[in-house]
């Protein structure tokens, strides 16, 4: 039986339902007695009870939980790997240094002398705690230490260069910085005390930076992981409003200032408990590995499998290194009962001809989950012929917004080929046209029509909060507005077809970037592609330019005159474009997502760096073609 199953038995003491459409309507239409049903089903731990499930139901501005008061980082550490304090609650790998483990009674410990360290630095409730850290067991601990005094979290991956951490940790005025002298990324290691040296230079609120050993060098100055330990302390958790900010999440900064998304202790807590549980079947005794850095929404998604009491794998490193298998090898060393993969490392493992399950002893393996860019088809048929029917493919889309999947799979749902199983339990998911219509059927903008737990307090510095109205409520006033273009089918199963505000406009019909790739990328002599549409300001079709990477050959005419067919064929003549053209690399940021919007801009005359910092793209030379073909 899943936790699903488990969820529904329990339910039907009182409500049977027979399907997911059945349980996600009652999801949707009874918000209080769904997040109620949750909270007692697994076990959410109030210090003060609440008034109600839900008082205010406007968005924005639903109040969730009115009165009551808890704490993230209790239900975080009261795991104890199915009744044994011994069991296991992290296992980290690292190209770095040899793997590290922590049992449960481990964790609690270094959680509790961490926070007493924190104190001991003056950090209280509502102060902020940053990470210029990896994903490694000392990040996760200094982060639900800060949790468990109430202060607030945030973290930037240690790739990012000191200009773009800067941009994100100012807004939030830090009192203390956590950071490592450097890291290995593969064979190569990658010092970085010049970064943090400037860091401590720009952030003028910090009144301590705490070093953590992590490969050679020292930073100068600075209170020692060692010290910040030192002392003995019991576990103690201060409870805190529903509402009262857990982390800070930082949008990708492609299109502008990177947003501070503030997320709360209780928003966070029954979105996780939920979607781990119910979604991804997660449990006491389970292994989530998922290759993430600290910069991403999936750092914080995989840290919350200890709220369900399974035990969180961490990996840091270059991903591909020494192969692309290494991260299939982890997953047998580790026993994992559960992956999650971007869709390209699923389907460079195809291109390459891995066979994971073939190869490796991964009979433990229930679910492999997917997320960051739409997966193709064929990754869906590779998936299946490789792991068989043991083991659930479960694609998502969400985001840092709300810190979760809004459409996915799950245990109770059927997986289509090419699509994404559906909107997630507790999610009113739709798609909207131009006049704010639900649409079936066809592209539309994908939204949210009722409030859930984790949609942002706020976003930090917004003291009107105008910033966030205008990013998700302007176009639909109270209806949250999530950025992408979808379209559900009648079944519910639905596409993610981009961006929105990348979406293709030719001559009055949109069109998904998204299509594009499934069709381009699957020919042999292509690598990657984009594809951009400049408008006609006259009203015209305008100019739909796709830029490819080869696999190895040349870019000629036989080869442009085979992708129009192609898009002909299988999307249609609007798909067509007018010009083919080369380039060495398709800019993505560092989670993989491709660059729309960023090269239109370029390609309509605006300056690199008023679109795009360089330190958040995995390539920082792959906009420059851009600026060439601009010129």
């Amino acid at each position: 039986m899943s936790r699903l199953d488990e969820f529904a038995a329990w339910l039907g003491r009182e409500r049977p339902f027979a399907t997911y459409a059945e349980l996600h309507r009652w999801s949707v239409t009874d918000l209080d007695g769904f997040w109620s049903a949750v909270a007692e089903f697994l076990d959410v731990r109030f210090t003060e009870q609440p008034r109600q499930v839900l008082g205010r139901r406007d968005m924005p501005g639903a109040e969730w939980f009115p009165g009551a008061t808890l704490n993230y980082a209790e239900h975080a550490l009261r795991g104890s790997g199915s009744g044994d304090s011994d069991g296991l609650a992290v296992m980290a790998y690292s190209q770095t240094r040899e793997p590290v483990e922590l049992t449960w009674a481990q964790l609690r410990d270094q959680v509790a002398r961490a926070a007493a360290g924190l104190r001991r630095l003056g950090v209280g409730r509502g102060d902020r705690v940053v990470a210029y850290a990896p994903s490694i067991p000392e990040t996760l601990v200094a982060f639900l230490a800060t949790a468990s005094i109430g202060a607030v979290w945030a973290s930037c991956a240690p790739e990012f260069g000191a200009r773009s951490v800067v941009d994100r940790f100012a807004q939030v005025e830090p009192t203390v910085l956590i950071v490592v002298p450097g890291y290995a990324y593969g064979a190569k290691h990658v010092d970085r005390l010049a970064e943090v040296a400037e860091l401590r230079a720009h952030l003028p609120t910090l009144r301590h930076v705490v070093a953590v050993p992590y490969g050679p060098g020292v930073v100068p100055a600075a209170v020692s992981w060692a010290e910040l330990l030192a002392e003995p302390a019991e576990p103690a958790f201060l409870p805190v409003p529903f509402e009262h900010p857990l982390f800070v999440l930082f949008s990708s900064g492609t299109t502008g200032r990177p947003k501070a998304i503030v997320h709360s202790h209780g928003g966070i807590l029954l979105e996780h408990l939920k979607n781990h549980a119910l979604s991804w079947d997660v449990g006491p005794g389970d292994r989530l590995l998922w290759f993430s850095t600290t910069a991403w929404m999936v750092w914080n998604a995989l840290v919350s499998a200890l709220l369900v009491e399974a035990t969180v794998v961490l990996v840091d490193g270059n991903p591909m290194h020494p192969d692309i298998g290494w991260q299939w090898r982890l997953a047998e060393a580790a026993g994992v009962t559960h992956m999650g993969a971007s869709p390209g490392f699923l389907m460079a493992c195809r291109a390459a001809g891995v066979h994971p399950a073939r190869d490796h002893d991964l009979s433990a393996l229930r679910q492999i989950c997917a997320a960051g860019s739409p997966l193709p088809a064929e990754g869906y048929r590779w998936v299946a012929a490789e792991f068989g029917a043991g083991v659930l493919l479960n694609v998502g889309s969400g985001g840092t917004d709300v810190c979760s999947a809004i459409v996915q799979g799950g245990p109770w749902q059927p997986v289509v080929e090419g699509e994404i199983s559906g909107a997630a339990l507790g999610v009113a998911a739709a798609a909207f046209d131009a006049d704010g219509r639900p649409v079936t059927g066809e592209l539309g903008e994908l939204v949210i029509t009722e409030p859930m737990p984790s949609m942002p307090v706020g976003f930090w510095a917004d003291p009107d909060g105008s910033r966030y109205r205008d990013t998700y409520f302007t176009m639909f006033p109270g209806v949250w507005r999530h950025g992408d273009w979808v379209r559900f089918s009648n079944t519910g199963s639905c596409v993610v077809a981009g961006r929105s505000d990348a979406t293709l406009n030719r001559g009055g019909v949109r069109l998904g970037t998204a299509e594009f790739y499934r069709v381009v990328e699957e020919l042999p002599e292509i690598a990657d592609s984009l594809v951009v549409h400049l408008e006609d300001p006259a009203g015209g079709n305008g100019e739909l330019l796709l830029f490819v990477v080869m696999e190895g050959g040349t870019l000629d005419d036989v080869l442009r005159a085979r992708i129009a067919g192609e898009l002909r064929t299988a999307l249609s003549p609007r798909h067509v474009p007018d010009q083919v053209l080369a380039v060495p690399a398709v800019p993505r940021n560092r989670t993989g997502k491709k660059l729309e919007l960023p090269v239109k801009k370029i390609l309509q005359g605006a300056a690199v760096e008023d679109v795009a910092s360089r330190d958040v793209l995995a390539d920082p030379t792959s906009l420059d073609a851009f600026v060439g073909w601009a010129r």
